[in-house]
């Protein structure tokens, strides 16, 4: 644990990184811990028993929350010459690229929606429901791309 930060107050911490996981996207709360960790960790790499003794955490569902990690994404295996075993650290711009991948499919649902449109054009009170989301998935598809821009312009400076 880091002896500057309190054990208990980087834990707390780790749990609400948890907690937004599990609410937002339905993981489940061991992911959110490991992902959580390796966020503030350090050093920024760990062997999988470290960061089970950090959280609690055994090392089958470690092994499983490590998994939807690597698959997601957000972390990724390093080795250090003369080690034996692997590390995990968090992908570096992880971030950016994962806002990125879950608003450009939001925008991309406006597809979706244009189809159904089309399917109910004799219908216009069913159609009033899709049109509504049609509309803000529209909007999104539009504004994704100058928003990323103006990230990466931010970014940069």
């Amino acid at each position: 644990m880091d002896e500057q930060l309190g054990d208990k107050e980087l834990l707390a911490w780790v749990e609400q990184v948890a907690a937004f996981f599990a609410r937002n996207n339905g993981l489940p709360l061991i992911t959110g811990r490991v992902l959580g960790w390796l966020m503030v960790c350090d050093p920024p790499e760990q062997t999988a028993a470290e960061i089970a003794a950090a959280i609690g955490a055994s090392k089958g569902s470690l092994s499983t929350a490590v998994r939807v990690l690597e698959a997601g994404g957000f972390v990724r295996a390093v080795t250090r010459p003369a080690e034996r075993g692997v590390r995990l650290r968090v992908v570096d711009d992880v971030w950016e690229r994962v806002a990125r991948r879950k608003l450009e499919a939001l925008g991309q649902f406006s597809e979706i929606t244009a189809e159904g449109l089309e399917l109910l054009r004799d219908d216009p009170e069913r159609a009033g429901r899709v049109r509504d989301a049609h509309r803000l998935f529209a909007w999104l598809e539009r504004e994704i791309p100058p928003l990323f821009q103006r990230w990466e312009e931010e970014d940069s400076s």
